[in-house]
């Protein structure tokens, strides 16, 4: 039985932030997976505490990550102010990583997982390979609302999601619920065929789409569905 135990923390990074942590340490300390949470737009509310978050960290914690979830920028306790774009966002989650795997040099395996906003930002993570393995879960994936969330920047996040689905050493998994509010199941099917489309596609890429779910994954089936998919693909 894995026991973990969670610390509330900030952490100053390379960008000039602050942010707010919790991270779940696994005891004993002997892991060498490293899980990271970003959470659904600040603008609306976002922040690490989020109820889909708690259930993906539960999890995580069972199969012996490291799982760190924050506040974004100006979310909480976190110092700054969030961006329109999403870029200063994306460059905090680098410099975060960064700072814990320099402190836990024996980590060779990333799972970023982004869930709505968070979804984008985690895209702009690069594949850290071959070092550390890198992973990618993107859960409820805003495609249909995504230029108004980042200031019509889609370029910059349809090139990120090039890069991944194009490296050899990249995992990505895509989840998403069929009833999801913001976009709509044939947006999302469109959308995946097209990715699956991709120049030079080499990269592992999954894509679960789970029935009667909506973008808050409200349901316990849904949440259990989406418990299900995470686990069968880390395992």
């Amino acid at each position: 039985m894995v026991i973990s135990v969670q610390m509330a923390d900030s952490r100053s990074v390379s960008t000039g932030v602050t942010l707010q942590v919790n991270i779940c340490y696994p005891t004993p300390e002997n892991s060498t997976k490293l899980a990271i949470l970003l959470h659904p737009w600040s603008w609306l509310g976002g922040n690490m505490d989020d109820p889909t978050l708690k259930v993906l960290t539960r999890l995580l914690q069972q199969k012996n990550y490291y799982v760190i979830r924050y506040n974004s920028r100006g979310v909480g306790k976190s110092s700054g102010w969030p961006s329109l774009t999403g870029k200063p966002e994306g460059d905090d989650l680098k410099a975060l990583v960064q700072e814990f795997l320099a402190e836990k040099p024996e980590i060779d395996s990333l799972t970023v997982i982004g869930y709505s906003h968070g979804s984008l930002i985690a895209s702009l993570h690069p594949v850290l390979n071959p070092k550390v393995k890198t992973s990618h879960i993107l859960l409820s994936y805003p495609i249909s609302p995504r230029g108004l969330l980042t200031m019509f920047h889609t370029g910059m996040y349809t090139s990120a999601l090039s890069d991944i689905l194009s490296n050899p050493d990249a995992s990505l998994l895509l989840i998403y619920g069929d009833t999801d509010e913001f976009t709509s199941k044939s947006k999302y099917d469109e959308w995946v065929d097209t990715l699956r489309r991709t120049d030079g596609l080499k990269a592992k890429f999954d894509v679960v789409r789970v029935m009667d779910a909506n973008h808050f994954w409200q349901s316990h089936s849904a949440r259990i569905a989406l418990q299900q998919a995470v686990d069968s693909w880390i395992s």
